[in-house]
């Protein structure tokens, strides 16, 4: 059962309640370059992001998120470390969320005013910690990181400042779930998760995946981050993917595959990549099975909304489980398609 949460508005979104699931990134571009990070937020908004961080290490870059939202759907969150003035100038150029380290700024009197800021303006505050948050290793890094966390929330709490969400993350899988796990029975904040500095694409999937499954299983999370040394489109994807699996969002293309053996009549990957690529900003849910041979046809990808099984110098189109025509190898790719965008077009109609 999920964690309930007092919801928080972002921009035009809600996160925690019972809202769904949000999948958020960070842009890689440097803030202050105006054309290219609003060109990368608009790509990551085809790829579905709904919410997108921005760095903010100077004054020009807090003044550019002014010009960024003129351009973008998508709630803007500022992350500020340390010098409290940009986190004010962050609020005033349309910052619709702020990403903050409290402890980081020293001077209560600073805290206050960022608060009563961000409280006119109708915006929350993220407050979090990681290994980061500490100039030396603790020798209890879980407790730490939690302590770290109740801190930064005592000293909101002491300004009467309660639009919050909390985040906890490390680059250890295990200590990440463990601190969510606590922090989650202590607050009724919404919980922003994420592995963090995960690494390259592969490791960094599986390390983001078992984590933040473990914990959205159990019922922890309202909003999701893949942290990935890569495109941060990959992030979204990632994120989506997960929750697709999860049950917990009916999203976008969903494909199904074999993993292809000696018994595969047709190009599997090559197949599942060209489908992949060419629906890749489809909105509606779909399940899509591409299989290699009779064996995994029909019959394993039942519950595909529909798709092709391989056979001798020919392949199978199934919609429902049920056969719909057999076709030419040859041909076999181009009418697939036709018949998803027949099938998108139908249930694109209902929604």
């Amino acid at each position: 059962m999920r964690r309930t949460s007092r919801p928080v508005r972002i921009g035009n979104l809600i996160i925690g309640g019972f809202n769904p699931i949000l999948v958020q990134s960070m842009t890689k571009t440097d803030t202050r370059d105006i054309e290219s990070t609003t060109a990368q937020i608009l790509s990551l908004e085809e790829n579905g992001c709904e919410i997108i961080r921005v760095a903010v290490p100077d004054e020009e870059a807090a003044y550019a998120i002014r010009e960024i939202k003129k351009s973008i759907h998508i709630p803007i969150v500022a992350d500020i470390h340390f010098d409290p003035r940009l986190a004010l100038l962050a609020i005033d150029n349309g910052a619709d969320k702020i990403r903050l380290n409290p402890s980081n700024i020293k001077d209560i009197a600073w805290v206050r005013e960022i608060s009563l800021r961000a409280k006119d303006k109708g915006i929350p505050i993220r407050v979090g910690a990681n290994l980061g948050s500490f100039r030396e290793r603790p020798a209890d890094v879980i407790e730490a990181l939690v302590k770290s966390v109740m801190n930064e929330v005592e000293i909101l709490g002491d300004v009467n400042f309660e639009n919050i969400v909390v985040s906890i993350k490390a680059s250890d899988v295990l200590s990440t779930i463990r601190a969510n796990e606590i922090i989650a029975k202590k607050v009724d904040f919404p919980i922003h998760l994420g592995i963090t500095e995960a690494g390259l694409l592969e490791s960094s999937l599986v390390k983001n995946s078992a984590g933040i499954a473990y914990l959205l299983l159990n019922g922890i999370g309202d909003t999701i981050r893949f942290s990935i040394t890569d495109k941060p489109e990959r992030e979204v994807k990632a994120g989506f993917d997960l929750l697709k699996s999860l049950h917990l969002r009916d999203y976008g293309l969903e494909i199904i595959s074999c993993p292809t053996c000696g018994r595969a009549e047709v190009n599997v990957l090559g197949i599942s990549k060209r489908i992949e690529k060419r629906f890749k900003n489809l909105k509606v849910p779909v399940k899509v099975a591409i299989m290699g041979c009779s064996v995994n046809g029909p019959g394993e990808a039942k519950d595909a909304d529909i798709g092709i099984a391989g056979g001798k110098k020919s392949g199978v189109i199934f919609k429902g489980g049920k056969i719909l025509k057999t076709v030419e190898e040859s041909k076999l790719y181009r009418a697939f398609v036709k018949e998803l965008k027949s099938f998108i077009e139908e249930k694109q109609k209902l929604c």
